[in-house]
């Protein structure tokens, strides 16, 4: 197979048959559909088979696999992993959808280009509209390293064609039992990559119906996820990169603590402040990120609090939970 497409499954009834069309409907021929149930409570796989035989010709190229118990995504993701076998790894969230030239397209480039990972534009998809998003282009594996831990370049894994061999010769897999900050994964896999290639083109439907949800309420366990999670990144860094490495480090820490900022509690303020305070004085190298990011934090490091919760109240409740909606 030239793709394998990895889909975990937990609570999304209302969203797989939108996603398992737009995958079965995909132009590509040669694909490879690993669908993981993680031990989902709700009619999500009943509603996954019964779209399925809608598209007997894809009948030979699913497999669907079956958690006992809920293991959590970074596992699902590996349960996929284990048993793909095409040349390259596609992620898909279940309750996201693609567009149908997406795997034809994205291979054909990774092709071209002999690249270890391609990635592309996506949708931000709302209730009742849907916002482009361009994501920047890198000639370089280093320079799209470098952008993911300036936080200029999101590491999502659902916009990203990765060769399934950088997988297994690096011995990279997913953070079992640490879900938040999952993704960061994929940085691991762009330090290991040798080409890389960018298609200008959204493909990819990342759905948000609640706007307003890009409020993060971190519990104890997302922190200590998180922190699991950038630790084991750091240490992957150092150990394939060495000391060069560092002060693009720094800007990572950032990257990894401004969701606190978007916020209007205290408590996520403090939480700024006390996580990787060595990292503030990086704030203004990152020559790629938006002056307005570079500010915001500029203004919590000078403890300039009341300015970060006007701008919160004004960008995120007013524009994107108001207007984009």
């Amino acid at each position: 197979m030239k793709v394998s497409v990895i889909v975990p499954i937990f609570k999304v009834e209302g969203f797989i048959e939108r996603c398992a069309r737009s995958l079965m409907e995909q132009t590509l021929c040669e694909v490879e559909f690993i669908f993981v149930d993680d031990a989902s409570p709700d009619r999500s796989i009943e509603i996954l088979h019964r779209t399925l035989t809608d598209y007997p010709e894809r009948q030979e190229q699913v497999r669907i696999l079956t958690h006992e118990q809920n293991k959590g995504l970074p596992a699902a993701r590996n349960t996929g992993l284990e048993v793909a076998t095409g040349e390259y790894i596609f992620h898909c969230d279940s309750d996201d959808f693609v567009e149908r030239e997406m795997l034809a397209e994205m291979y054909e480039a990774a092709k071209k280009a002999d690249a270890d990972i391609v990635w592309s534009d996506f949708w931000l998809s709302f209730e009742q509209n849907e916002r482009y998003m361009k994501v920047r282009n890198y000639a370089t594996p280093q320079e799209a390293l470098n952008g993911m831990l300036e936080g200029a370049m999101k590491y999502n894994v659902w916009n990203k064609l990765t060769r399934r061999a950088l997988y297994s010769e690096n011995h990279i897999a997913f953070p079992t039992g640490h879900s938040m900050g999952e993704d960061m994964t994929m940085i691991r896999l762009m330090a290991c990559a040798k080409k890389v290639a960018y298609i200008p083109k959204a493909y990819y439907h990342y759905v948000r119906l609640n706007m307003s949800a890009l409020t993060q309420t971190f519990s104890e366990r997302h922190l200590i996820d998180i922190r699991h999670n950038v630790d084991e990144t750091v240490a992957f860094l150092r150990n394939v990169l060495g000391t060069g490495i560092e002060p693009q480090l720094a800007l990572f820490e950032l990257s990894i603590k401004f969701p606190f900022l978007i916020s209007d509690k205290a408590a996520d303020y403090e939480r700024w402040r006390s996580w990787y305070p060595e990292a503030n004085r990086a704030i203004w190298q990152a020559q790629s990120l938006p002056w307005r990011t570079k500010m915001i934090q500029w203004l919590a490091a000078k403890n300039q609090f009341w300015a970060v919760w006007l701008y919160y109240k004004i960008v995120y409740k007013f524009i994107y939970g108001i207007i984009y909606r």
